[in-house]
């Protein structure tokens, strides 16, 4: 789960509400608020830009499993919403939405910041992909990406670029009912109703099942032959990895479990909610990421990362990174510093690491981990410590 503090000055404030007494807040349609940048606004702050040599083309996806019950709504068919980003030619069009200013709305909402932030200003974060661009043909590796619980996959999508500008497709997943707000066509919202059932023993074990099965039927609508997405034949099915945030790294290691399609994972600081057993992701390659502190360091408090390091038989890597907050993997630090929060001692989440380096520091490790593992190429980044990234600190328990 994602927590940020409210404590937010007063000048930060003041900075954001400006932009709105200059501009007219207009209505978008469902079709325009699910994909396409507003305009009404204007661009107030700008992602991280990619680094790797293609542009980046955007499409989204509502998928229905009818053969599954949501959990959390047992009357209701299990649904996902999935951006799916990819290598594009260069060219005019719309900027893919980061995300809707509902969606924002009640991600303040949930994190006790409303009226502190304007949706509308975050909602308009300017994002580098170009709705429905066209693609570069070819055969690429593909990489799923799963949220943190009550997150959205839009909380991913400086890491979702920067795949897809070096060259993989990458398949940004929503799971129903799962974070403070995702919208679905028409604009109907999903709540984190799994929210509520937090206290029940098990619940978290069935966030993680879920999600792998969500992600295996994801892969199957997306590589059969009536595929659900019209690019499909962009994805190279044979090189297929996930990796995802908090609970949605440990949905990456049960979906390896059940799942051969999926050729290696990364957690990326997610407590292991499901037991991990040798026989799982067998000899599979996984990266274990995490903050550099009392939690995720070998002998933490968080006991599962030092019971899965024991049971990956496979090539496998244990980074921790000094500075870092449990957010500090998703785009949530970069957007703080551009709000102007502090970073240290007072920062709202909990990180001294600047979100620009936090960002800088989960795009080169994640991508190193899957270029060599996906692509081939030998990372030398991978094997020990590098001066670039002083922060990052590996362990051999």
């Amino acid at each position: 789960m994602i927590k940020i503090s409210s404590r937010i000055v007063p000048a930060v404030v003041l900075a954001l509400a400006l932009p709105l007494t200059t501009a007219a807040v207009g209505a978008a349609s469902p079709v325009a608020a699910a994909d396409a940048g507003s305009s009404a606004i204007g661009t107030v702050f700008q992602l991280p830009s990619p680094t790797g040599a293609f542009a980046v083309g955007r499409n989204t996806l509502h998928l229905v499993d009818e053969s599954r019950p949501d959990p959390w709504v047992t009357s209701d068919r299990r649904e996902l919403m999935v951006s799916m980003y990819y290598p594009a030619h260069p060219g005019a069009g719309a900027r893919a939405r980061y995300a809707t200013t509902e969606e924002i709305r009640l991600l303040l909402e949930g994190q006790e910041l409303a009226g502190l932030v304007p949706a509308e200003v975050l909602s308009a974060t300017g994002t580098h992909s170009v709705v429905d661009a066209v693609p570069v043909e070819g055969s690429y590796p593909m990489v799923v990406l799963s949220p943190g619980f009550t997150a959205s996959r839009y909380t991913l999508t400086a890491l979702a670029e920067e795949l897809a500008a070096r060259g993989y497709v990458v398949a940004a997943v929503d799971h129903a009912n799962e974070s403070f707000g995702t919208e679905f066509p028409g604009g109907r919202m999903s709540t984190c109703l799994a929210c509520g059932r937090t206290e029940d023993e098990g619940t978290l074990g069935v966030v993680t099942a879920t999600r792998a099965a969500d992600v295996s039927f994801l892969l199957d609508r997306l590589t059969a032959p009536d595929s659900a997405w019209p690019h499909s034949r962009l994805i190279d099915r044979e090189r297929i990895g996930m990796a995802g945030h908090s609970i949605g790294g440990a949905s990456t290691a049960e979906t390896m479990a059940s799942d051969d399609r999926v050729r290696a994972g990364v957690n990326m600081d997610g407590s292991f909610h499901i037991s991990m057993q040798p026989d799982g992701v067998k000899d599979r390659p996984f990266l274990m990421m995490g903050t550099d502190d009392e939690v995720h360091r070998p002998g933490g408090r968080d006991v599962s990362w030092d019971a899965a390091w024991s049971r990956l038989v496979g090539w496998k890597r244990w980074l921790t990174v000094a500075g870092a907050g449990h957010a500090s993997f998703t785009d949530i630090p970069a957007l703080a510093e551009r709000l102007g929060m502090p970073v240290g001692a007072a920062s709202p989440i909990g990180a001294a690491l600047p979100g620009g380096r936090s960002v800088d520091l989960t795009r080169v490790y994640v991508g190193a981990f899957f270029d060599q593992h996906l692509r081939g190429v030998p990372q030398p980044i991978l094997d020990g410590p590098s001066p670039a990234y002083p922060e990052v600190r590996f362990n051999n328990p």
